[in-house]
């Protein structure tokens, strides 16, 4: 009998990217440990991840005491030339919290 496990752990429906936007979006103050953590992911992962999202436009943090907090840049369009619409509804269609999200 196949394992279902095996069969699903070939391929994903999100990319990484999209994994660690989509948990910014939910928790703006989230540590890169607890994102790492919730996206199944490294903390050296996520922190390239962080700064390929801020250098293409879509999120900027500042600091707050020793704390980052992040804002996802609403409007922003998707890379792909295949993808239309904006970060905004890629946010919506993940439920990813997009009304604590700031534009």
């Amino acid at each position: 009998m196949e394992d279902r496990r095996d069969a699903r752990g070939t391929w994903t429906f999100l990319t990484n990217h999209a994994r660690v936007l989509a948990h910014i979006a939910r928790n703006p103050g989230a540590r890169i440990r607890d994102i790492a953590a919730g996206c199944l992911l490294t903390e050296r992962a996520v922190q390239k991840i962080i700064v390929d999202l801020e250098s293409g436009g879509y999120l900027t943090h500042t600091r707050q005491g020793r704390a980052n907090h992040y804002r996802v840049i609403l409007g922003a369009p998707l890379r792909h030339p295949a993808d239309q619409g904006t970060v905004d509804d890629l946010l919506v269609l993940l439920g990813s919290g997009l009304g604590r999200a700031e534009g």
